[in-house]
């Protein structure tokens, strides 16, 4: 085999391969078109709790941290600036509106270990549970730098609305 040849057949793999990955992504956002990110700011007078700053790391499925999902906005891992405030969570992702889950939308804050990009110590990432316009549940992983992860689920946790019918 030439040279030549042998390069021929690397960039013919390599082209398959770069069109073989667009259409992928490209049948994923055609798949999750339907789910948006709830985009808006913090709602006049809502007092901010605390603030960290982090890793955006991606947004899933619920409970299928491996299955990614194509929001725009939320399809790239990014750094973000993450405000809890009495009214909800807003994410300041880089390059990105800010997406405000307000307290109704939002289910739950716990800890992950594994996302779909990201393996990291036990209990390092922050799952945010929050639901969708069609009322389904999705999971947004976080990745908290100036904090641990401990901190900010709890954060998030104490200004969810206490469940009917269960103790605070």
């Amino acid at each position: 085999m030439t040279r030549e040849l042998a390069l021929a057949i690397m960039i013919a793999a390599a082209v398959v391969l770069l069109a073989a990955g667009a259409w992928g992504w490209w049948r994923r956002t055609r798949r999750d078109a339907g789910i948006r990110a709830p985009f808006g700011e913090t709602p006049d007078g809502a007092e901010t709790v605390a603030a960290f700053d982090g890793l955006y790391v991606a947004t899933t499925r619920h409970d299928e941290p491996l299955e990614r999902l194509a929001i725009r906005g939320l399809g790239f891992r990014s750094r973000v600036g993450m405000t809890v405030t009495d009214a909800g969570v807003a994410l300041d992702l880089t390059g990105q509106p800010r997406v405000f889950f307000a307290l109704d939308r939002l289910a739950a804050a716990d800890r992950a270990t594994v996302a779909i990009d990201r393996v990291v110590e036990k209990d390092g990432l922050v799952r945010l549970v929050w639901r969708t316009d069609d009322g389904s549940l999705v999971d947004t992983y976080l990745r908290a730098q100036n904090a641990s992860s401990r901190t900010l689920a709890d954060t998030i946790t104490r200004t969810l609305p206490t469940p009917m019918g269960t103790d605070a």
